[in-house]
C-alpha cells in the first residue's frame, strides 16, 4: 500500500506536469496569435505603402501626361466634327463601354 507522503508526492508531480502541458498549449496558442496579427499588420502596411506608390505613379503620369498636350493646358479644344449630310446611310456615334457584363 502506498503512504501520504508518496500519495502526496505523486499527486503533485501529476498536478506539476499537467500545468505545465496547459500552460505549453496556451503558450503555443499566444505565439500563434501573435504571429497571425503581426503577419496582417504587415501586409496592412505593404497594401498602404503600395497604394502609396501607386498614387504617386499615377500623379507622375498626369503630370507627364499635362505636359504632352499643351493644347488642353492653355484651354484650345477640338473643332467639333461636321454633321453628317442629309440623307447619309451612316450616323456617328459615340461608343460609351460599361462593366456591366461583369455585374451578372
Amino acid at each position: 500500500m502506498i503512504g501520504k507522503f508518496e500519495s502526496n508526492k505523486d499527486l503533485i508531480q501529476e498536478l506539476t506536469a499537467s500545468g505545465a502541458r496547459h500552460v505549453g498549449n496556451i503558450a503555443t496558442i499566444i505565439t500563434g496569435t501573435v504571429q497571425e496579427v503581426t503577419r496582417e499588420i504587415g501586409e496592412w502596411i505593404t497594401d498602404a505603402i503600395e497604394m502609396n506608390e501607386a498614387a504617386a505613379a499615377a500623379r507622375k503620369d498626369a503630370a507627364a501626361h499635362r505636359e504632352t498636350l499643351p493644347d488642353e493646358a492653355t484651354g484650345q479644344t477640338e473643332a467639333e466634327p461636321e454633321p453628317p449630310a442629309a440623307g447619309s446611310a451612316f450616323v456617328e456615334a459615340e461608343v460609351v463601354e460599361t462593366d456591366l457584363d461583369d455585374r451578372r
